[in-house]
């Protein structure tokens, strides 16, 4: 009997309307999001940078790596031996259609050279700018070269 008046008057959906009526006068919780800002954490992956030594030097060897490990083939590098004899990169673009921001080129890096950076505000007003060449990886890691460091040295422990 008691099923039967539960099936009638139609519990499941009054209890329903009532928690949908507590949470509409309850406080909201939404971020302003041009004027706040949520925290991401150390490990976001946004947009892509290439790091420099202390001295100045670009840290790319040249090896590969990322190229090869990378799953969307997003990557290409060309490079060319130097004068002292050790190997640089000329050329070092990364497709963002392409890229799936998995990560994959920052764990294979052997110098730390590819990083992911918490940077993820970006676009695109021409077709062809999704294509980041080195002088702008390099740009970008310049300018985010303290936020970089900070977050590589809270994730030593770790790695």
């Amino acid at each position: 009997m008691r099923r039967f008046l539960r099936d009638v008057l139609l519990w499941e959906l009054w209890g329903g309307l009532l928690l949908t009526f507590r949470r509409m006068l309850a406080a909201k919780v939404t971020v302003q999001y041009p004027e706040e800002r949520t925290p991401k954490s150390r490990r976001y992956r946004g947009l892509h940078a290439l790091r420099r030594y202390p001295n100045g030097e670009e840290r790319c060897i040249g090896c590969k790596l990322c190229e090869v490990v990378c799953p969307a083939l997003a990557i290409t590098i060309d490079t060319a031996p130097r004068a002292d004899g050790t190997r640089r990169t000329t050329r070092y673009d990364i497709d963002l259609f392409k890229c799936v921001y998995c990560g994959f080129c920052e764990e294979a890096c052997p110098v730390d050279a590819i990083v992911m950076t918490r940077y993820d505000e970006f676009h695109f007003e021409r077709r062809g700018d999704q294509v980041i060449d080195k002088a702008q990886l390099l740009a970008l890691g310049d300018r985010l070269e303290e936020e970089i460091a900070a977050d590589r040295a809270a994730e030593a422990p770790y790695r």
